[in-house]
């Protein structure tokens, strides 16, 4: 999945102006949700949590410009708990988004 790099750099500015240590503080805040959320939908079993880490992923992915952590999220949303195609795709795009 492809990944602008550069979304994230923009959302950033956007949100904080120059402030390198807000950025660096936004950024490293976005990765932990993104590795937590991906592990809650790992360990998902109900169609609830499951769609709970799914949206959240999808919502930290929107608000900084990650279509391809997006559309996976979306993917897994239409998927059922435990899918291990939709927990490749996340997976494949949190690898792509760490650069």
């Amino acid at each position: 999945m492809a990944y602008d790099f550069g979304a994230l750099e923009a959302s950033l500015v956007a949100a904080v102006g120059d402030d390198d240590d807000l950025a660096k503080d936004l950024r490293t805040a976005f990765f932990e949700g993104i590795r937590h959320h991906a592990d809650l939908l790992n360990r998902s079993r109900c169609d609830a949590n499951w769609e709970i880490a799914a949206y959240r992923l999808k919502g930290l992915a929107a608000s900084f410009g990650a279509i391809g952590l997006m559309k996976a999220a979306n993917f897994a949303l239409e998927s059922v708990p435990g899918d291990p195609v939709a927990l490749r795709k996340v997976k494949s795009a949190i690898t792509a988004v760490a650069g």
